[in-house]
């Protein structure tokens, strides 16, 4: 029968490790609408749907019709705020921001203004001109279009886990608000749930 002494096993273990660490790794690249589901976390594919389908949501209720009518066909106008990550981990609520403003702007049934500090970015710029810029290139103060509603809301979640199992339970809500009468037009939300098995 072969033996092997202690040291001579060992170098053969840790040469096996450093093969397998030497080991090139591989990195495919995928259509960015693919759901690849790694860790259960929040992902792109979970901000892309949520926006996609909340914003759909909002589009097709009342208030979009009344506004119209009242206004003589004008689109209003909508500015997106805070979205507040209150769930359990880390979620950068700029790219939900981000869907959720695309897919307004890709439908053409609203006008999108900017906001928080992209609007204190231009309006920095705006600044800088009235003192650099021509007086025939420089844009004026006090022609911003002022929004008619703001977009506003949370992502909260849930975690029930048991040894091995864990579901975690994603809630988004957001709500749009008349920025003349605070009067709430429109809420939404929208529901994940997740099973991750290890």
């Amino acid at each position: 029968m072969f033996k092997m002494n202690a040291p001579a096993l060992v170098g053969i273990l840790m040469s096996a490790a450093l093969i397998q660490g030497c080991a090139p790794r591989q990195v495919t690249r995928v259509d960015e609408k693919q759901q690849i589901d790694i860790s259960g976390r929040w992902n792109n594919t979970d901000s892309r749907l949520t926006a996609e389908e909340m914003i759909a949501s909002a589009l097709g209720e009342n208030w979009l019709s009344e506004f119209t009518q009242q206004h003589a066909g004008k689109k209003p106008v909508v500015i997106v705020g805070m979205v507040a990550n209150k769930s359990h981990e880390h979620i950068d609520a700029e790219t939900f921001i981000k869907d959720m403003e695309r897919t307004f702007v890709t439908t053409q049934k609203v006008r999108l203004v900017q906001g928080g500090a992209k609007r204190e970015e231009l309006r920095g710029e705006r600044a800088d001109q009235q003192k650099n810029a021509s007086v025939s290139t420089m844009k004026k103060w006090g022609l911003e279009v002022g929004a008619d509603y703001m977009l506003q809301g949370s992502i909260n979640s849930i975690v029930d886990s048991h040894k091995r199992q864990m579901v975690v339970y994603y809630q988004v809500d957001l709500e749009l608000t008349d920025l003349q009468s605070n009067e709430v037009k429109w809420i939404g939300n929208k529901k994940i749930a997740k099973y991750v098995k290890n």
